[in-house]
This record gives C-alpha cells, structure tokens and sequence, in this order.
C-alpha cells in the first residue's frame, strides 16, 4: 500500500509542476518538471518533514520504486530500438556508427586529461590516479531517457534527430567496453592485478549476449503478436514481452572465473530493433506503446529527480573535482560530435548542435558507479559523489539544452499536444 501511494504521490507531483511550469511560462521540458517535482517530494524537500504517506522521507523509500525505474529504462530502450529502422540506417547508419564511437572516446580522453591535470595538483591522496582513469570512462555515457521524452514531447523530426537517437543507443555498448577496460587500469593501479578477462573477455561476452538475446526476444514478439488480431490484445502482449525481457536481462550466470550478464539497455534495444524490422504491425503497436508508457516515464523522472543527492554540495573536494568534470565531458561531446559529423560531412546544424543534444547524463553512469565500487571505499566514495553532483547537474540542465539545440536546428516544427489542446480551450 505504501509504494503504491508513494507512486500515486510522485505521478500527481510531475503533473502538477508540468502545470505550473505552463502557468508561468517557463519553456522547461516536462522531463525538467518531472526531475524538480522528485526533489521536491524527495528527502530534501516535503520528506525532510518525515509526514507520513506525503513525500520520501529517506533513499531508502525511493528505492523501493527501483522496479518502476527498471521498467522505464527497458520500455525507453524498446522505443529507441525503433530508430534503428533498416531503410533509414541506409542513408545515416555509417555517420551515427562513426559519431557514436568517435566522441565518446573523444569525451574519455578528453576528461582524463583534464582531471589528470588536476590529480598533479591535488595529489594522489585528494584525487587518486585510478578514480580520474574511472572517471574519464563513466563520461563517455550518455542518457537516452531524457533525449527520448525531449524529441517525442516536442515531435522534432530532421537530420539533428535522425542521427541523435541511434548515437544516444550507440552510447551504451561504447561507454560499455571504454569502462571495462578502463576500470581494469583502474584497479591495477589501485594495487590490483590485470585480468584479461574482467578488461576484455567478460565485457565483450555481455555486449555479444546481449545482442542475442535480444534479437531472439524481439523474433519471438513478431511471431507472438500474429497469433493475436485484437490492438488492445497486440498490446498487452508487447507489454508482458518487453517486461519478460527485462527480467531475462537481469539475469547473471557464472562460467568458470567468467561472469556472463546483460545490459538490460542494449538487450531491450536489440530486441525492439528486431520487432521494428521484421514485425509486420510494428508500426502501429510503438505507436499505442508510447502512449500507455506516458504515465510510467512520468514516475521514473519524478524517482529520478527523488534520488538526486543535494548533500554533494557540502563536500568541496567532490565539489570541485565535479565542477570540472561536468565542464570537460560538456566540452569533449561538443567538440568530439563537431569534428566526427565534419568528418562525415553532415549537415552544417548537427555539427553546430549535436553535442549540445548528448550532455545528459543519469542511470548508466549510476550503474558503472555500483561496479566502481570494487575500487575501495574511499575512492569509490568520491567516484560516486563526483558523478551524483554531475547527474544533478545534467539532469536539470541537459534537457532544456536538448529542447533548445533542436529548436536551433529548426527540428521542432509542431506545437506539442498539451499546447494545442490548451489553445483549443482558449478558442472556445
């Protein structure tokens, strides 16, 4: 009863600020709504007031919603895998390949660099070496929650979001390998022995299962849903496959000193890549997917904006090592988008804004931060403090950028629903 009031609650939250944010005029996202309503319900807001079934009153609280938040991220990860449609990877699929990988290694390279600048000024007991090698790897992550809601709340269409969405979904296996290897240095340098199998093997073996399994989720969907001619039954059955998926995803298996796992992202990605190519009404069935999803995105922003950690700001030296990071990893997409999109010579407005649209950071980075932790306690404190400053930050910030950089691009021509319906009402 408890988590069901609670999600009741951080629903009714989001959709509140929505409201307000349109009262006042304010051209915020609704995914910037959703993230400031969780903060506002979460342990530094009305849960700091411990009122009984108002609010989350401690992180413990919100995590139990971390099922909400699972499913979201597989239902975003199914959605996206639609972007990977054959006929249009045709004419973008070699730049978003090239651009993909290149600025995400750009990034790596990019805040290593910096951060390793300011380890010689700190010194290895403030910034030790192998927390600025873990660092450089978490930025080449990219969140494509907030992209998604973004490009389907304001509609944008054109070469800029044509090429965004299958980076955003590039980003995952990418950001996947750089990490395993550099976490890998990392523990080496910690004191830790090289394993060939945690830097190359295992990650490799989780990129190839995951594409696998997905693609065998996504045949079974385009089978199953023929056996059903009802929307409503179409739909349901997409919904318990999807769920399904997630939940083979989180399986792990253990093979002699290797551990075999899968990226819930990628896996369910896959999977809606298959369903989109081969499933004979893909179309239609995304299409009614998105709209029984709506509510569901709505709860995962509000969780996420509940999860952000203000407490960051009472530590200076995560403070300030968090200043730089979210400055260089902004300027290492940028410049790293640029020069790969001059490269394939795309149009002059995605390499003018495309690494603008990739600043946004969340639950991939918070997921390589669980796996840092092998690196001890103190350096897997500041790893993890660096990153929950940098995830407020993109977060509240990233989606408004992405908003403006499209509307820059000329990309979002249609005024979104809640704007017409409001004029409608308006013309009564």
């Amino acid at each position: 009863m408890k988590s069901m009031v609670a999600v009741a609650i951080a629903l009714f939250a989001g959709l509140m600020m929505t409201r307000l944010f349109k009262k006042m005029n304010l051209r915020f996202p609704d995914v910037t709504a959703f993230l400031l309503a969780g903060l506002l319900v979460g342990p530094f807001g009305i849960g700091k007031m411990d009122l009984p079934g108002i609010g989350f009153s401690n992180f413990a609280e919100v995590d139990e919603l971390n099922i909400i938040k699972l499913a979201a991220l597989g239902f975003i990860a199914f959605s996206i895998g639609k972007e990977f449609d054959l006929k249009d990877l045709k004419k973008t699929g070699k730049s978003a390949a090239v651009i993909g990988v290149f600025q995400a290694v750009a990034t790596t390279i990019c805040v290593d660099i910096f951060l390793v600048g300011l380890h010689l000024l700190l010194g290895e007991d403030t910034l030790p070496l192998a927390v600025v090698v873990t660092l450089g790897a978490i930025a080449a992550a990219t969140a494509p929650a907030a992209t998604l809601m973004v490009v389907r709340q304001y509609k944008a269409d054109g070469p800029l979001t044509k090429l965004l969405l299958p980076i955003v979904a590039l980003d995952d296996a990418v950001g996947l390998v750089i990490f395993a290897v550099s976490l890998g240095i990392a523990q080496a340098l910690e004191g830790g022995a090289v394993s060939i199998l945690s830097i190359l093997v295992e990650p490799m073996l989780e990129i190839i299962g995951s594409l696998v399994l997905g693609a065998v989720m996504g045949l079974l969907l385009s089978r199953i849903e023929k056996m059903f001619f009802s929307n409503t039954n179409r739909l349901s059955i997409t919904i318990s496959f999807v769920l399904f998926t997630i939940a083979m995803a989180s399986l792990s298996f253990e093979l002699g000193d290797i551990t075999l796992s899968f990226s819930c992202l990628l896996v369910c990605m896959v999977a809606g890549t298959v369903f989109c190519n081969i499933g004979e009404n893909a179309e239609e069935i995304f299409e009614r997917c998105d709209k029984w999803t709506a509510p569901l995105y709505a709860v995962f922003f509000v969780v996420s904006g509940a999860e952000l950690d203000l407490g960051v700001f009472l530590r200076p030296t995560a403070l300030l090592i968090g200043i730089v990071y979210v400055l260089v990893r902004a300027i290492g997409k940028y410049l790293g988008a640029g020069l790969s999109s001059t490269m394939m010579q795309c149009d002059a407005n995605v390499r003018k804004y495309l690494g603008i649209t990739l600043f946004p950071q969340a639950g991939v980075a918070l997921g390589m931060v669980i796996s840092a932790q092998t690196l001890g306690d103190e350096a897997g404190a500041l790893i993890r403090n660096v990153i929950l400053f940098s995830v407020l930050i993109y977060e509240l910030v990233g989606p408004s950028m992405t908003r403006w950089a499209l509307d820059k691009a000329g990309e979002i021509g249609e005024i979104p629903e809640h704007k017409k319906s409001h004029e409608r009402f308006k013309k009564k």
